[in-house]
């Protein structure tokens, strides 16, 4: 057997044995009481977005595609949600203090209008998270004024 035969034996054999290694998956059996949508009236065009752009990576409950069963894909996907949960969780939102909210609230109008969120990796792979200029404009609007409303209070 040639050299070359033998290393692509060896990467073929370790790409068949990772696949047995994978992350705990991110699925909530149900919904906190410190959930996002249920500390704010947040409208279900609203709330649409928000499930389909952002709740994959920073809720409690991720939709998995059916390529997340391949590794290392598995692997980097885990990375992201625990990354982007670490940032931002919406199961555990209300939980955060006023001052934290409001912080988070500004932050995520600021990205939206950066266009650092969602991910390029993960609009590429989720066309639902690509947001149109007018769904950004919807949602900066609406965080805008729920960040301005709390800090009135």
């Amino acid at each position: 057997m040639s050299r070359i035969k033998k290393i692509l034996l060896v990467f073929l054999l370790a790409f068949i044995a990772i696949q047995f290694i994978h992350p705990a998956r991110n699925k909530g059996s149900n919904e906190q009481p410190a959930d996002f949508a249920k500390v704010f009236p947040v409208p279900g065009a609203i709330q649409s977005i928000f499930q389909h752009a952002c709740y994959d990576c920073h809720s409690n409950n991720t939709n998995y595609p059916w390529y997340s069963s391949v590794q290392p894909i598995d692997w980097m996907m885990a990375r992201h949600i625990n990354n982007g949960k670490a940032k931002l969780n919406f199961s555990f939102f209300g939980s955060n203090s006023q001052r934290k909210q409001i912080s988070k609230l500004k932050e995520m109008v600021n990205q939206l209008k950066d266009d650092e969120m969602p991910l390029s990796s993960y609009k590429l792979m989720h066309s639902k998270a690509r947001l149109s200029h007018q769904e950004i404009t919807l949602l900066t609007g609406w965080l805008t004024a729920t960040a301005d409303s709390l800090q009135n209070k």
